[in-house]
């Protein structure tokens, strides 16, 4: 039985330096030790980045709705996502879809621009400009007319040439100086057509049948309105007797 004496606790080999000793007889070898401990683990080549799955298409079943086809298929974003997905095939109603229908699901989102230099931003702009100018400058003014009779029948006349209404500033004159005097206002309480309720209104004193009848689109529907009334009187006037310049009397 071996003596009994005091147990040492044996030194643990410092693994941070790499190597351990080795007795063989006399003398002492240094072993590199070989471990996980002692060698790094070699580098792992990180994971390839997952590509977005391409779109699919679903054709719409009977008995489908558009939170049943987001949910079963694990949409992202859910039936709204999906909605705005397919809005131009679905219309305003996300409620209502049709069996048959073929939809887009997973759609991707467009691909953002890439953002231009500055300077080529700045010479866009300086040609937005430049093109908005130029439209401007070449778009015609809007023609004014003075409110007073000269201004009424030239405007009048203007409204006529683009309805194909005939009719000449001289005989336009005539007529309203005979029938009015050029006042707008001027009605006729005492003649047959007042006596039957409808009396003779404005410029060329039209009744208001008259004026409804032939008002033409794009003037007021007042009849005391000046170029209204000249306007609808011309038109009846083209209508029964050729054009305005024809009449020379009450018509």
């Amino acid at each position: 039985m071996p003596s009994k004496g005091k147990h040492r606790r044996p030194k643990s080999i410092s693994l941070t330096r790499g190597i351990a000793a080795a007795g063989t007889g006399a003398a002492v070898l240094a072993l590199p030790v070989l471990g996980a401990t002692s060698a790094g683990a070699a580098p792992q080549a990180a994971p390839a980045a997952k590509s977005a799955p391409a779109p699919t298409t679903y054709v719409v079943a009977a008995g489908d709705s558009l939170a049943k086809i987001a949910r079963e298929h694990s949409l992202s974003g859910g039936w709204k996502k999906l909605y705005e997905d397919n809005r131009a095939t679905l219309g305003d109603n996300p409620g209502l879809i049709h069996p048959g229908v073929k939809l887009t699901l997973g759609k991707k989102s467009p691909a953002k621009p890439a953002e231009k230099p500055a300077a080529t931003r700045a010479s866009a702009e300086r040609a937005d400009r430049s093109e908005q100018r130029t439209t401007l400058a070449a778009a015609p003014a809007k023609k004014s007319y003075t409110n007073d009779l000269d201004g009424w029948i030239k405007e009048s006349l203007d409204i006529m040439a683009k309805h194909s209404i005939p009719g000449t500033y001289e005989g336009i004159h005539r007529n309203i100086m005979r029938e009015s005097s050029g006042n707008p206002l001027a009605i006729n309480n005492w003649d047959s057509n007042a006596v039957a309720g409808t009396p003779s209104k404005g410029l060329l004193q039209v009744i208001d049948p008259t004026f409804t009848a032939y008002h033409v689109p794009g003037t007021s529907m007042n009849s005391y309105d000046p170029v209204a009334n000249i306007t609808a009187a011309c038109n009846y006037a083209a209508d029964r007797y050729g054009s305005i310049d024809n009449v020379n009397g009450a018509y």
